[in-house]
């Protein structure tokens, strides 16, 4: 599909609903109002969350049609009035799209409020940057904010080896804190290399007893990327005053120890990214372009495709048919 003049292609919805309601849009060139940047869209990346607006699962505000997807990069062509900092040509991402009103980020060009754009480091690529947005932003925050990790305690992260594990080894690390990690035994070096000192096979039925040993004073931050939050033996290995941090799907329905917690001052502590406030993601965002600029973590494995490939991506995570891989899509070429 060619786009019209003043208009834009894009991949998106006209109603909360399955994957393959996904389809393709040509919506309106978006105008550069005050405070905002036009950002042309080089890479998208597919999320689960992505996942959770579009089918209604994550209650939100959306102004149909809209283009799915929440993280991009690109390039400025376009810089409103009281904006600083940014100029047309220069590299820039945001990944706080599509959901709350703004418009969705899987388009060719996308308005987006200056406060929510970031500078690219210089000499990182695009398409490797989209899929490393969500993993190392959703790690700073699990560390950084609902961790509230301090140089020189201990954290454990279940699933180690995932994405947004993975990640949160390498920004727990750099805070100074002694990083302990469960994940597939194949994966133990990968760990390691990332910054845990110990890693555990998490099919090990002695788990909890050998994380009492390498943490005999308790575990002060815990962060359950796999999914499983058995917050029961989490609270055990609570450290006083020890943080347990959820990022578990909406599925998800753990049994909270609620007396063991009291006993240990401990506290369980919800987190979806698409909370976050915009200082938050401020914040975030500086700890992921240090990451970015350093390579200090990056996808085992990206895939990627076009807009048009929308909604095969969506089915695909739905599915869990793209574990240890990252979905990135990238606009179709202009005609001529």
């Amino acid at each position: 599909m060619t786009a019209g003049r003043g208009t834009v292609r894009a991949a998106g919805i006209e109603r909360r609903g399955a994957a393959a309601d996904i389809h393709p849009l040509e919506l309106p060139h978006p105008r550069c109002g005050p405070g905002q940047v036009l950002l042309r869209v080089s890479a998208v990346a597919v999320n689960h969350v992505d996942t959770f607006v579009r089918s209604g699962t994550y209650p939100t505000e959306l102004a149909f049609p809209v283009a799915v997807g929440r993280d991009a990069v690109g390039v400025i062509e376009a810089v409103g009035d009281r904006v600083d900092g940014f100029a047309v040509g220069q590299q820039a991402w945001t990944n706080s799209l599509g959901f709350a009103g703004r418009p969705g980020a899987t388009a060719e060009v996308v308005a987006v409020d200056v406060e929510r754009t970031y500078p690219l480091p210089a000499g990182v690529d695009p398409v490797a940057a989209a899929a490393a947005l969500h993993p190392c932003a959703t790690a700073a925050l699990a560390v950084d904010r609902h961790g509230a990790l301090e140089r020189g305690e201990t954290v454990y992260v279940a699933g180690g080896a995932g994405q947004v594990g993975s990640a949160a080894l390498v920004v727990a690390a750099a805070r100074g804190a002694r990083v302990l990690a469960s994940a597939a035994a194949a994966d133990a070096g990968y760990c390691r290399g990332l910054g845990a000192w110990t890693v555990l096979d998490y099919r090990d039925g002695e788990l909890a007893a050998r994380l009492r040993e390498a943490a005999p004073g308790g575990i002060d931050v815990q962060i359950d990327t796999s999914g499983h939050n058995d917050l029961e033996t989490a609270v055990e290995l609570a450290a006083p005053r020890g943080r347990i941090v959820v990022l578990s799907g909406p599925a998800s329905a753990p049994v909270l120890p609620a007396g063991k917690l009291y006993m240990r001052d401990a506290s369980v502590r919800g987190f979806a990214i698409s909370n976050a406030t915009v200082d938050e993601l401020a914040r975030a965002a500086r700890t992921v372009n240090t990451m970015l600029a350093g390579r200090q973590w990056e996808p085992r494995h990206v895939l990627e495709r076009s807009f048009a490939d929308a909604s095969w991506a969506h089915a695909q995570l739905e599915a869990g048919n793209v574990r240890g891989a990252r979905i990135v899509l990238v606009p179709p070429k202009t005609a001529g």
